[in-house]
């Protein structure tokens, strides 16, 4: 027994020698590893900034460190400066705003110690009370303070700290730091040799570009030299060029404007004999036609009696008015007096014959010696130049009075010629009047059925070669257009056409046609669209231009237009079949109740008889379908949220959405039945499905006083409130009545989410975001594309940005092709998005209907 007591004795003590040794090398590994990412990071951080972070991380391995910061001695002010700060509770601010900073606190106390301290509880606050420091900052459940040291001399101090009571530093983890503390003086001086020596690369670096930008500026300076020297080999051809005269003056000009400033510019004659100065060139600000004087005593005089180039600014031309050499002319406004004015004579062997003058008005430019001696030596060039066109010029007088005397001679076969041309001119303008008035309208000068016809024709050959271009055609008939007549007279109702015409025209693009087929009826062509919302957008500015009354001898008759659309489509192969939907949307606007718009569908030219037409979209009696799609992030990470729609299988236009269905409902009754079977199999569908939230479309007809209850008892049948959003159409939301906007709010405060559907489809109504406490936003398709377009939608999209944000409203980017455009609009601050759809199987709703009568007789 006892060998038995003494082997258990013997392999308990060699256990915990095992166990003190297997956390030795733990222990030795962490530093290992800590010292070996805290050398890593010494050599691949550029900047101490950046050091201090990646410290953190790697203590955060071995230490719990949440709140850890370094203080280190600057040398100059021989003060403790915060270097590297993180904090649960305290900002930065906070020790950056106290007393003393760091030197009179606990870390102070450590600087000044040279010592490893920790704290634990109410140490640290018995500590102060005795007065080894000041408390700063929240105060720490545990906290320790390791000096930094360098080559024996303390720089710094490193600290972690922990406001959990549970969360204390052991004996090892405090070693931990203290060998870090060791490393970090070392660390901090690598990143600041690179740190310098990145320094060193941008010094150098300046300093070759500045010697590059010298080099440059010489070979700028050499460039003028041979553009001076170019310029000189211009005015030596203006010599052997014969051109006119005129144009020899606007050539010395621009050469002139190469080498000086010289807005303001005229070329002076001095004749002798005469004693006048004729000024056959000058472009000025003021004095564009300088008339002939005589010798005066102005600055060009000055120029012509000295024979030297004169600079003259403000002061010369005082002094020079003083002393009686020049005279101004009193009525000269004194914007119009040359603040800097420079003249240089041109000299021939003649003598000089005249002179060449600069000037120049309110200070824009003051000519200097450098100008002075460029325009001087410039002038005796030019000055041979003028002499040798002025006697050429002398010679070409003769030679036109020559021509003169032939020309009489030919006036009357030139005057027999014009008067045959005039002829065959007013022919071709006959033709053209014929042409015009077959292919217009002679009311309102727009083309007719002839013209529109041809040019739908050539649009729809071109389409068919060219699918991507596509075309719309509105077909408008005019409201009330009788009662014009009627109650106005048929004057009237012309002037009204007319008018009408005039307006319609600033709806459209100037490539558009716009055509009168006749009566009250036009016609519009848009060719060159993306997408329907353009024919869309026309449509509404005529209904809305439309709704203006019409008024003519005091009495006004209301208006308006019915609007048929058809968008462009394949299988079209005659402008018949283009004009006949048009038409056809047009009268279901009309019967629809007038001032709208309509795009044809396919139901409009059903020619079946009443009875299988209405039984043919039934909605109760429509297979329906869901289909879902998923709200995802830019980098298509699954949200919480899914959109659930309605379709139902439409024996003529195939499976449609429930949105378009609804609006051939037999009556509210069947509607209302069909949406709420359709909410509450939604829901059946998010619960069976496990769905976070989903966003189901609804109409506000549910919003209504008598339907509203209905929705109420459907909508309490559901389990899970926070698991159902209901989305009503932003259109129908902006006209809705006051009892519809207060059941919404009803909603909302009975902790149902609601969201707005499709919004800034056709304007942004913020008002409506700020009125109302939606949870969900979901854009339309058409702003957010032109959103990447126009810079004016970007800014309402801020705007609905930042108050969805101030809200807490989900925004959501919905259409086709959104996924494509995900990447801009994220740059935009778009970052959710309606994903790809997924069909769901259910019941139709008749077939659901028998089921729950079914399990009521059960």
């Amino acid at each position: 027994m006892e060998d038995k007591a003494a082997l258990l004795q013997k392999l308990e003590h060699k256990n915990a020698r095992l166990s003190a040794l297997v956390k030795k090398y733990k222990q030795s590994h962490h530093l290992q590893n800590a010292l070996i990412q805290l050398s890593e990071q010494a050599s691949t951080v550029a900047e101490l900034n950046l050091l201090y972070p990646a410290i953190h991380n790697i203590l955060q391995d071995y230490v719990p460190s949440k709140s850890f910061y370094v203080v280190l001695l600057n040398q100059f002010t021989n003060t403790l400066e915060l270097s590297y700060f993180a904090d649960e509770k305290d900002g930065i601010s906070i020790p950056l705003n106290q007393d003393h900073n760091f030197s009179q606190g606990v870390t102070g106390y450590v600087f000044k110690q040279g010592k490893t301290t920790y704290y634990q509880g109410n140490e640290m606050q018995k500590a102060a009370d005795k007065g080894h420091f000041k408390l700063l900052g929240s105060p720490a459940e545990h906290w320790v303070g390791v000096p930094v040291y360098r080559e024996k001399q303390i720089i710094g101090v490193l600290v972690a700290q922990s406001y959990d009571k549970k969360q204390s530093y052991s004996e090892q983890q405090i070693e931990l730091l203290e060998v870090m503390s060791l490393y970090l003086a070392t660390a901090i001086e690598r990143v600041k040799k690179r740190e310098l020596l990145e320094s060193e690369v941008k010094i150098r670096t300046r300093a070759l570009t500045q010697s590059n930008e010298a080099l440059n500026l010489e070979v700028e300076q050499h460039k003028k030299t041979l553009e001076r020297q170019h310029i000189l080999f211009k005015i030596s051809e203006l010599a052997t060029q014969s051109k006119h005269i005129e144009e020899v003056y606007q050539q010395v000009h621009e050469i002139i404007k190469s080498i000086t400033y010289a807005k303001n510019l005229y070329i002076a004659l001095y004749d002798k004999k005469s004693g006048w100065l004729n000024f056959p060139y000058c472009v000025d600000e003021f004095n564009p036609n300088t008339q002939p004087r005589p010798f005066a005593k102005g600055y060009s005089e000055l120029v012509l009696s000295t024979e030297k180039t004169q600079l003259i600014d403000s002061i010369r031309a005082e002094k020079l008015i003083k002393s009686g050499v020049v005279e101004r002319p009193e009525l000269v406004p004194e914007q119009q007096i040359a603040t800097s004015w420079l003249g240089a004579p041109l000299k021939t062997s003649q003598g000089v014959i005249g002179l060449i003058v600069c000037q120049a008005y309110q200070n824009k430019h003051i000519f200097n010696h450098d100008d002075c001696e460029l325009i001087t030596f410039v002038s005796h060039q030019i000055a041979s130049v003028l002499q040798t066109h002025l006697a050429s010029q002398a010679i070409k007088r003769s030679n036109q009075n020559l021509e003169h005397r032939v020309a009489e001679k030919t006036k009357e076969i030139r005057q027999t010629n014009m008067h045959l041309q005039m002829q065959i001119e007013e022919r071709k303008k006959i033709e053209q009047q014929l042409y015009h008035d077959a292919h217009h309208d002679s009311l309102t000068g727009l083309p007719n059925r002839s013209l529109f016809l041809t040019q739908l024709e050539k649009t729809l050959q071109h389409y068919q070669r060219y699918p991507e271009q596509e075309f719309a055609v509105l077909f408008i008939d005019l409201d009330k257009f009788k009662d014009i007549n009627d109650q106005l007279g048929h004057q009237a109702g012309d002037q009204f056409l007319i008018g009408v015409a005039e307006s319609f025209s600033q709806c459209i693009r100037e490539h558009d046609l716009l055509a009168r087929l006749g009566g009250d009826e036009f016609v519009i062509l848009l060719t060159h669209l993306t997408e329907r919302q353009q024919a869309e957008d026309v449509a509404k500015r005529i209904i809305k231009l439309m709704k203006k009354p019409f008024c003519m001898k005091g009495i006004c008759v209301q208006s308006g237009a019915s609007v048929g659309i058809t968008y462009s489509k394949t299988h079209y192969k005659h402008t018949d079949e283009i004009i006949r939907d048009a038409d056809a949307a047009m009268y279901y606007a009309k019967n629809a109740g007038r001032s709208r718009f309509e795009f044809f569908h396919p139901l409009l030219n059903v020619t079946t008889n009443n009875q299988e037409f209405e039984a043919s979209h039934h909605l109760d009696a429509l297979p329906m379908h869901f289909r879902s799609s998923e709200i995802i992030t830019l980098n298509e990470q699954f949200q919480s949220e899914v959109l659930i729609e309605a379709f139902g299988e439409h024996p003529v236009l195939g499976s449609t959405s429930f949105d378009i269905l609804k609006k051939f409902a037999a009556d509210k009754a069947q509607q209302l039945e069909v949406e709420l079977l359709l909410l509450d199999q939604a829901c059946k569908q998010a619960q069976a499905a496990n769905l976070g939230v989903a966003l189901l479309p609804c109409s506000a007809l549910l919003l209504e006083k008598i339907e509203f209850q209905a929705l109420c008892l459907t909508l309490q049948s559901q389990i899970n409130k926070k698991q159902l959003c209901l989305l009503f159409n932003e259109q129908e939301i902006r006209y809705a009545s006051a009892v519809q906007i207060s059941n919404l709010k009803q909603l909302s405060d009975q902790g149902y989410a609601i969201g707005l559907n499709d919004f800034a489809k056709d304007r942004c109504e913020l008002n409506l975001l700020t009125e109302l406490n939606f949870d969900y936003l979901l854009l339309s398709s058409t702003f957010s594309k032109r959103v990447l377009q126009q810079q004016s939608y970007d800014l309402q999209l801020q705007g609905v940005l930042a108050i969805t944000k101030i809200k807490q409203v989900k925004v959501i980017a919905k259409g086709p092709s959104i996924l494509n455009f995900r990447a801009l609009l994220d740059t935009h601050g778009l970052s959710l998005f309606v994903g790809k759809q997924h069909a769901i199987n259910m019941l139709s709703p008749a077939d659901a209907t028998l089921d729950s009568s079914e399990q009521q007789q059960n």
